[in-house]
């Protein structure tokens, strides 16, 4: 939703990035909306919008990014015979010139342009060159060279960017990107190699996401380049300290899960279980540690809390695990953190972590839940009683269901009545031990809406009504989320 969006964008700012790609204007009024928000909050960085080559997108763009401080238009055409054909329907000299009218166009509404040329790694190169020299002469002051398929090798990333350098007229005007698809899992390897071969500008996504296979992996890209100076003779100036906390975000708005052998930012990234690992960590962390935890951010604890710690330790430590919180979310995430509190002897930083990402509402539910009673088992029906308070009067509805927490589910849809239907549930562990928290995650539809409802509690059963319950309220209260 847009306070997400928002909040996303905000972390990208401490993270450093350059350019923020804030969506799609001419897509809907809802995401015209994102983006012009987007634009008007962030101080730091350019943003942009993607855009097709058409006039009508083009200011619809504008309009979206004219806001910014650094705003920038990037508009796409593929350039492939095969998107040409069968896409675009469009002839070699239709698409060259309708990149040079959209970029003309553009050029006189903004003074920062982006040409990128979909599918440019299966384009004949002499009608890509071709492009390419257009656009830049009508003001284009990036060139992008999508990788959009991921279809090739790092080589041939690196042979198609210098090809741009060498043959392209006017190139010095205009700084080269690469955009890379991870269809066959080269997308950070092509960028790296495009970056090694001169170009100035790649376009990445936090924990790989995006279309099919995802993208880039900003987090990999930029660690790539810090560890291997030598190798690669490129600067980024991403905050590195905020990787750990922007990817940890992102899994809190989505629900998406980062798998525990993920590079730089999954759960086993920096964790050793062989002994002879081991022995050599304890000796020399640099035996099986090229870099640090501390260099992205990873938690390390410092400082034991619990049900006795004040108000000061845990805003603290929140700092430490990069968290920026106003007085008002800190009260209501210290009252959280009470309640779990009583209920560990110990919270952990991945505690902590999960906790702050339930508080992720950022509107005020319709429903709130009041209390729960659960019967289930072998030889009884499983029953669920769940009273629910909207506007100071308190709703209490029965059901049963094929298991406690599915007659719960029905239980809330009683009362809530939101046409809600359960597409994924998803619980994870979030510590170790008896006392664990629970965190679940469930996907809700209705009508065209898909919603992301998450709870946290020691009890199972809790979180998950906890997880539906928010799930519900962003469904009936759509405009408060």
């Amino acid at each position: 939703n847009l306070y997400e969006k928002l909040e996303m964008a905000s972390q990208l700012e401490r993270l450093g990035v350059d350019i923020i790609e804030a969506g799609f204007a001419s897509a809907s009024p809802e995401d015209f909306e994102a983006v012009r928000s987007v634009a008007e909050q962030v101080k730091t960085c350019t943003v942009t919008s993607l855009s097709r080559a058409l006039k009508a997108d083009i200011d619809k763009t504008f309009d979206a990014v004219r806001v910014s401080m650094r705003p920038r238009i990037h508009i796409v055409l593929a350039t492939s015979d095969l998107h040409m054909r069968y896409k675009l329907g469009m002839s070699p000299e239709e698409v060259l010139e309708r990149a040079r009218e959209s970029v003309r166009y553009a050029k006189r509404l903004c003074d920062d342009v982006e040409f990128s040329a979909e599918d440019a790694t299966r384009s004949d190169r002499d009608f890509l060159e071709k492009v390419l020299e257009t656009v830049i002469e009508e003001g284009a002051n990036t060139v992008s060279i999508p990788d959009t398929v991921g279809y090739r090798m790092p080589q041939e990333m690196a042979e198609l960017v210098t090809f741009v350098k060498e043959h392209v007229k006017g190139i010095e005007k205009a700084c080269i990107s690469v955009h890379c698809h991870d269809d066959l899992g080269f997308a950070t390897a092509n960028t790296l190699a495009g970056i090694r071969a001169g170009a100035g500008q790649a376009e990445c996504t936090i924990n790989g996401i995006g279309e099919r296979a995802g993208n880039a992996s900003l987090e990999e890209v930029t660690m790539g380049l810090y560890v291997r100076p030598d190798y690669y003779h490129a600067y980024c100036p991403v905050n590195l300290k905020q990787i750990y906390r922007t990817s940890k975000l992102l899994t809190t708005i989505t629900g998406v899960a980062v798998p525990p052998n993920k590079s730089i930012v999954g759960a086993n990234a920096f964790a050793h279980e062989a002994g002879i690992h081991q022995h050599g960590i304890l000796a020399n962390r640099a035996t099986y540690e090229i870099m640090s935890p501390e260099v992205i951010g990873v938690p390390q604890n410092r400082m034991v809390l619990g049900k006795h710690s004040g108000k000061h330790a845990f805003a603290d430590r929140l700092s430490i695990l990069g968290y920026e919180l106003s007085e008002a979310q800190l009260e209501k995430a210290f009252a959280s953190f009470k309640q779990i509190a009583d209920r560990k002897k110990t919270v952990t930083d991945r505690d902590l972590e999960a906790l702050i990402g339930n508080q992720h509402t950022h509107f005020e539910p319709t429903y709130l839940l009041k209390s729960f009673v659960v019967n289930s088992g072998t030889v009884i029906s499983a029953t669920a009683a769940v009273k629910l308070i909207r506007d100071d009067e308190v709703y209490e509805t029965v059901s049963t269901g094929d298991g406690p927490i599915d007659a719960a589910f029905k239980a809330i849809e009683m009362t809530a009545r939101s046409g809600a239907v359960l597409d994924n549930y998803t619980i994870n562990s979030v510590t170790e031990g008896e006392d664990a928290l629970g965190e679940v995650i469930v996907k809700l539809k209705a009508g065209g809406t898909t919603v992301t409802g998450r709870g946290l509690s020691t009890d199972i059963i809790e979180a998950s009504i906890k997880a539906y319950l928010n799930g519900v309220n962003k469904i009936v209260a759509p405009t408060k989320s």
